[in-house]
């Protein structure tokens, strides 16, 4: 899978906000389960409350309807205050005899008729009622009249009242309890990640330069500072390989000097003879050689001094235009095919002028390697910092190597063709001189060829204020 495929496929959501999304998710499944049982024997307890209430309803009217007092039936047949009770009393035929104020003049509430000593119940919508749900129960009774059919009617309407209040309760209850609870986990679990996030803060700074940092690790003894544990040892393991891969090539840099340089005299010694053409080539070919190694030398131990310590620079007052102008005569003295041009402007600066010439030089030797017959090189005041343009009329920079092209021993695909290409090691130490004097270079963007731009902080000085003066060198 590719880069962009993965970056499409990443979770948008940090885990603060996904933990709190399937914590707010569970408590909603579970609220909702939970409510729905809830409201099952909700409604099923108050069913057997309407019906015990109509079963005793009944067992009333009944015993009031086998005795002899009138007054008891009639008291039977009125509802209590908070009661929705209904009452007919039928004769053998079917005929009311007897009814609730409710439904006096109403015909039967229910077409049951069962047996004495018998009970049945059903559930209707009656007309009577303004069609709401009546839950009737029917018995039948011996008077001395006669059997009776007695029918009892208890409203529904506390069911359902009942149903809805908690139907309204759940609706507005599971939404506030999901919020609630996935603010509190987003809340929580943001101050469980605290220390994690410290972590993350302080590896982002630690780089090759300050291997010795480490993590902060948290007072509790938990997951999280066990993985910092962790981390700060896998740092011990890396800031040690890379403090011994340093001392080897600082150790071996500074070895080969001595060597080198005994290699270097005697070479100069040789082709100070009269040696015979056969043996001028090899005398010469070595001593070019010599002398890139001793460069390389040099510069394995300039960025291991960096590595190690830090680069000490000297602070002192530069002139940048008289180090500029000095490589454009290098240029026309050591390739006069190519033509140098840009503008120079004086400016000064604070730092180390050999660190600068140094700056200069391997960004003029890199932009020889590459043009075909122009160079530029310019130098300008730009609202208090030193702007310098080295460019070659050679093939541009590619976007992906813009930023690879200043790590150490890496060479484009063009330059290592050449036989003069370089080590790789020009503009990384170009990049840690510039970074020391407190400035930036980086890959200008132009589609005409390659240059690379460097800004040092300059200080003000009325010369600055002068006309540029432009120069081209055959």
């Amino acid at each position: 899978m590719g880069l962009r495929q993965l970056a499409r496929t990443r979770p948008r959501f940090g885990v603060r906000m996904r933990s709190a999304l399937a914590a707010a998710a569970v408590v909603a499944v579970a609220s909702a389960l939970s409510g729905a049982a809830l409201l099952a024997i909700t409604r099923q307890i108050l069913l057997d409350n309407v019906n015990t209430a109509a079963q005793d309803s009944t067992g009333q009217v009944a015993a009031a309807v086998r005795g002899t007092d009138p007054n008891a039936l009639a008291a039977v047949l009125r509802p209590g205050p908070r009661q929705r009770t209904i009452v007919q009393v039928l004769d053998e035929t079917g005929r009311v005899v007897a009814a609730s104020d409710a439904i006096a003049g109403a015909p039967a509430i229910s077409p049951l008729r069962p047996v004495t000593g018998q009970r049945r119940t059903e559930t209707r919508r009656l007309a009577e009622a303004h069609d709401d749900p009546f839950r009737i129960v029917a018995a039948g009774v011996d008077t001395i009249d006669g059997r009776r059919t007695v029918l009892v009617g208890e409203s529904l309407d506390t069911v359902d009242d009942g149903t809805e209040a908690v139907i309204a309760a759940l609706i507005v209850g599971f939404p506030v309890l999901a919020v609630v609870v996935g603010a509190a986990t987003f809340f929580f679990v943001g101050r469980t990640l605290q220390p994690v996030e410290a972590m993350r803060r302080q590896a982002a700074t630690i780089t090759s330069r300050n291997l010795h940092t480490r993590l902060p690790v948290p007072a509790v003894d938990d997951e999280v500072a066990a993985l910092a544990q962790t981390m700060n040892t896998m740092l011990d393991r890396i800031e040690a390989a890379s403090a011994a891969q340093r001392r080897f090539v600082a150790d071996a840099s500074h070895e080969l000097r001595s060597p080198l340089a005994t290699i270097r005299a005697n070479v100069e010694l040789l082709e100070a003879t009269d040696s015979t053409e056969p043996a001028v080539r090899p005398v010469h070919r070595i001593h070019e050689e010599s002398t890139r190694m001793a460069r390389l030398v040099e510069d394995l131990l300039l960025l291991a001094r960096a590595d190690d310590h830090g680069l000490r620079l000297r602070h002192e007052d530069v002139d940048l235009d008289d180090l500029v102008y000095a490589e454009r005569e290098r240029i026309a003295l050591q390739d006069p095919r190519l033509r140098v041009d840009g503008e120079v402007s004086p400016v000064r600066v604070r730092g180390d002028a050999d660190a600068l010439q140094r700056v200069l030089r391997n960004l003029v030797d890199n932009a020889m390697r590459h043009a075909r017959d122009r160079v530029t090189i310019s130098l300008h005041d730009d609202q208090g910092q030193a702007e310098i343009l080295v460019a070659n009329d050679g093939a541009p920079i590619a976007a992906a190597d813009r930023a690879r092209i200043f790590d150490r021993f890496v060479r484009l695909d063009d330059s290592r063709a050449r036989t003069a290409g370089g080590a790789g090691l020009g503009l990384p130490i170009a990049h840690e001189l510039v970074a020391a004097h407190g400035g930036t270079i980086d890959v200008d963007d132009r589609s005409d060829g390659a240059g690379i731009r460097v800004r040092l902080p300059c200080e003000s000085d009325s010369s600055n204020s002068q006309e540029p003066t432009p120069t081209v060198h055959p």
